[in-house]
């Protein structure tokens, strides 16, 4: 924790009082579980924090950069930028890959470059940067690294398949779509989840994914390219 203290500290000018608040943004589950006899807190509840303010200044600066967009393109461009995918893209550009405190079986097989583990931690610093030095700070930092990406369009751009299925399937009319999860396999540190997609009640796509998010576009796209 010491380097990325005086990365922090070399980067971006932020010095955290709570030390122990920082450690936990970036411990995953996997090694708290591995070390319960320490009552070690993992970053799930810091990443709830942290996808509220990311939200938050993403939709301020939305608001401020398009003032002609209407409320549906804003929100299909914050979801563009803070994709799993995107926010893995930005913690990587951050170094925040090498201070992830992993369980040995999560390390082994490849956990330290899982985007959903990536973009969590990014998500779980910013919680922990709002509580230690607050909202103003955490949208500095997000000045620094986030904005001038997204600025020049250098952020994962993925399809959005649930988008594209929805304008496909209504474009005569509504339509009810529903997306809903049939299997979860593998530790509770890995999961595996497996959702099928319905129109109508009649199941049209079925997709596999680290996280529901994933396994819901991947559902969809099964579903749009079945139909191309």
């Amino acid at each position: 924790m010491k380097t990325l203290q005086e990365k922090l500290a070399a980067e971006f000018g932020i010095e955290f009082a709570d030390l122990p608040l920082l450690e936990t943004a970036f411990t995953h589950t996997s090694y708290a579980n591995e070390h319960r006899l320490l009552k070690i807190s993992h970053n799930e509840r810091l990443e709830f924090l942290g996808d509220a303010v990311l939200q938050l200044v993403i939709s301020k600066y939305l608001y401020q950069k398009y003032p002609h967009y209407p409320e549906g393109e804003m929100s299909k461009l914050r979801s563009t930028f803070v994709r799993e995918e995107s926010l893995a893209g930005f913690s990587r550009a951050c170094g925040f890959d090498r201070y992830l405190r992993l369980g040995k079986g999560e390390e082994k097989s490849g956990g330290r470059n899982r985007d959903t583990i990536l973009g969590d931690a990014f998500e779980a610093f910013l919680g922990a940067l709002l509580l230690d030095k607050g909202e103003q700070v955490v949208e500095e930092f997000l000045y620094k690294v986030m904005i001038p990406q997204l600025e020049v369009g250098n952020f994962e751009r993925v399809t959005d398949y649930k988008t594209a299925l929805q304008e496909l399937l209504q474009v005569n009319g509504e339509i009810a779509i529903s997306y809903q999860v049939i299997a979860e396999t593998g530790p509770a540190h890995d999961k595996v989840f497996e959702v099928v997609v319905t129109a109508d009640q009649r199941i049209i796509g079925q997709g596999k994914g680290r996280s529901k998010k994933l396994a819901e576009q991947a559902a969809a796209k099964n579903a749009v390219e079945a139909r191309g």
